[in-house]
């Protein structure tokens, strides 16, 4: 990039555009949110006053036409995800996206594929890969502390619709009641899956497992009312990579703790490494670690390096996980090197993943991967 500072139209000023987005964006001072953009005039209006944006409009198609804007930023319900994220990339654009970019891994590869044919950048919104702990797990495993990596196990264990009166903001209204559809594997376990892939250090190569729906009624966010919603908000699977490591992940909505819930553990020839990234005892991450000459495991201190300017384990953990997050899209847009984590190509593997896990599921088989042709 020719500039030296980052300009950036936040699309979408809902509760995560105005908890982590602009609040992540802000913090960087190599970065400034320039634009914000909602079609709710009355959000659009209190996020612009709450974080002194000036610029304001409820068509996202006139921050594409701007020279000056060099990242869109879509933060909007996962039903326009797609569409925006592919016009910024064809308007020239470097795009960061909640997840999923689609539903289909094989879209959200075409969109990877544009991006890189254009010289741009993406990045999903795979919140906790960005936490100092898994930053520095990532880290300790590349430097062959676990030795040969045996078995993961990956948990996200969101209790925070166990009571089907709090209303659910993600519902298709078109869905078919009679049958399960994905929603806690997708929406919460994606960032599990996104480690699990990181950390493995090897291909995956087939996944077996199952999903629940343990709590029919819900409330609906969009109309207050109560109704079937026949979603997975229990699942659980197996994966197997090449050469020889083994995998489980767990996602829900209904496993009771503390939010955000999520716990990663890598055994391996010569030692593991446990992260958690739960609210508890005053802080949001913790990371302990044993060796096979010392197997009681123990807590780390995370080195300062590992955390954005000012930054703390007793903040919270959006906060803190997506100050890293944007911090590390700036670093990899200023420095001109090819450099480029948790990228559209990273989120079409994790949607793939998604996609086998439904498939063994609706199959009651083990799933070979990569899917191919099957979406």
């Amino acid at each position: 990039m020719a500039r030296d500072r980052v300009r950036v139209a936040v699309v979408g000023a809902g509760r995560w555009a105005r908890r982590a987005h602009i609040p992540g964006w802000s913090r960087d001072p190599r970065a400034e949110v320039v634009a914000l953009v909602d079609t709710d005039r009355d959000a659009l209006a209190g996020a612009g006053r709450d974080f002194g944006i000036d610029r304001l409009t409820t068509d996202y198609r006139e921050v594409l036409d701007d020279p000056t804007i060099d990242v869109v930023d879509v933060a909007t319900a996962n039903t326009a995800h797609f569409e925006i994220s592919e016009a910024a990339l064809v308007a020239g654009k470097h795009v960061l996206c909640e997840k999923p970019v689609h539903r289909d891994y094989r879209e959200t590869r075409r969109l990877s594929a544009l991006a890189k044919a254009n010289g741009l950048k993406t990045k999903l919104g795979f919140t906790f890969r960005y936490a100092p702990a898994v930053q520095y797990a990532k880290r300790l495993i590349d430097e062959g502390f676990v030795g040969e990596p045996y078995l993961f196990n990956g948990f996200e264990q969101n209790s925070q619709w166990i009571d089907p009166r709090t209303p659910m903001r993600q519902v298709d209204p078109d869905a078919d009641p009679d049958v399960l559809a994905v929603s806690s594997i997708e929406g919460y376990g994606a960032p599990i899956i996104d480690i699990m892939h990181w950390w493995a250090g090897s291909e995956l190569t087939s996944v077996v497992g199952t999903m629940r729906n343990f709590v029919p009624e819900r409330v609906v966010a969009s109309t207050g009312r109560s109704q079937r919603l026949n979603i997975d908000d229990g699942d659980m699977w197996i994966c197997e990579f090449g050469p020889g490591l083994l995998a489980s992940i767990q996602s829900s909505y209904v496993a009771v703790g503390n939010l955000p819930g999520i716990e990663a553990r890598v055994y391996g020839s010569a030692g593991a490494v446990i992260i958690r990234l739960v609210a508890e005892h005053g802080t949001c991450q913790s990371i302990r670690t044993a060796t096979k000459d010392a197997v009681e495991f123990v807590e780390r201190e995370i080195p300062r390096e590992f955390f954005p300017e000012g930054g703390t384990s007793r903040e919270d953990w959006d906060s803190l996980f997506y100050a890293n997050l944007c911090a590390d899209f700036v670093g990899e847009l200023l420095d001109g090197t090819p450099a480029n984590q948790g990228d559209f190509g990273q989120g079409a593997l994790v949607q793939e993943t998604i996609n086998a896990f439904e498939a063994a599921h609706r199959t009651r088989a083990w799933v070979d991967f990569p899917l191919g042709g099957a979406a």
